[in-house]
């Protein structure tokens, strides 16, 4: 029996299963063009799986020239539930088709992604914001072979398109749908979300523009109650409706002008659980983003069988918003 102190290799599955280690090989590495017969093949796995073997990445890189890894590079962003149900759709269709996700937090500032190149040599890579050219080119060196963007293309800037100006527009739209004509747009003041702000007011702006109504009042606040209470009594133009940069934000405005004895219209993003439970209950704009991963995951996948790579358009749905009493 094998010493279990060591790692479990093929030798030892050959062992356990009275059969040669190439033919062995074979089965453990799917190699292509070989006749093993069937109940040969369970021999094989049944020996793997009493031994717990387990394919050592490494080695199974050095033979195909990259790893059985899928790079999700994010942005230094809060990661909360959007995020997590994007990357876990993702996770289960690059599985399904034999790739591990692994997600790495990029702040844009330092050499740390030349370094998760060279020491992850992944199969494919996908950025939540275009990569610079700069970005590109170390992964063409290191012949990463399917890299999403693939260069400044909007079409895959799924932030710009969805999670920022696709939230703040809708936002706008339902408000201005209820006859509100001036409204605000309250942003958070952590810096990293700077650019995630920007582009949701953004959406909203160009709603309104739209419409033909001046541009929402933008300002920021702390996630506190007294923040919040001193941006709404900083209210000079007196907007009618209130569009919030995510739940987090809202339910802090709610807080706000219940300071006050303000009551107006609020309308968050995210559709975090405890929305649903504010007192009034929040109107928000959910999102679909499992559905988003899947897309991203499945255009990978294209991309690494040389195929169309295109995200296509999302269903209508993929942002909606959920009516509840805040608005």
């Amino acid at each position: 029996m094998a010493d279990k102190k060591r790692r479990i290799t093929s030798v030892d599955v050959a062992r356990e299963a009275g059969l040669s280690r190439g033919t062995v090989s074979f089965v453990l590495n799917n190699t292509p063009g070989q006749s093993i017969p069937e109940a040969t093949r369970q021999r094989v796995l049944r020996a793997a799986a009493k031994l717990g073997y387990t394919p050592y990445a490494p080695a199974r890189t050095l033979r195909s020239g990259r790893s059985d890894v899928a790079l999700f590079v994010l942005p230094d962003w809060p990661q909360g539930p959007t995020m997590a149900a994007l990357v876990d759709r993702a996770a289960q269709v690059l599985g399904q088709a034999g790739l591990t996700l692994i997600t790495h937090v990029h702040a844009g500032h330092d050499d740390g992604l030349a370094q998760l190149w060279s020491a992850l040599s992944p199969a494919a890579v996908f950025g939540m914001r275009p990569f610079s050219a700069a970005e590109l080119e170390g992964m063409r060196r290191v012949r990463i072979p399917a890299v999403l963007p693939p260069a400044e293309q909007p079409g895959y800037d799924v932030g710009s398109t969805l999670w920022i100006n696709g939230v703040g527009r809708l936002q706008a739209r339902y408000l201005i749908g209820k006859g509100h004509e001036r409204l605000a747009y309250v942003l958070p003041d952590d810096p990293r979300l700077v650019a995630l702000g920007r582009g949701r007011a953004e959406g909203a702006m160009q709603a309104c523009g739209e419409a033909g109504l001046p541009e929402p009042l933008v300002c920021k606040i702390g996630l506190d109650i007294e923040s919040a209470t001193m941006a709404v009594a900083g209210w000079q133009d007196a907007p009618t409706a209130v569009c919030a940069y995510n739940d987090e934000v809202a339910l802090a405005v709610l807080a706000g002008m219940r300071a006050l004895g303000v009551s107006l219209p609020v309308i968050g993003a995210d559709d975090i659980p405890a929305a649903r439970f504010a007192v009034p209950s929040l109107t928000t704009v959910a999102q679909d983003s499992g559905e988003i991963g899947e897309r991203i995951a499945k255009a990978l996948l294209r991309a690494l069988n040389n195929a169309d790579p295109e995200l296509g358009s999302m269903p209508s749905d993929v942002i909606r918003v959920v009516e509840r009493d805040s608005a």
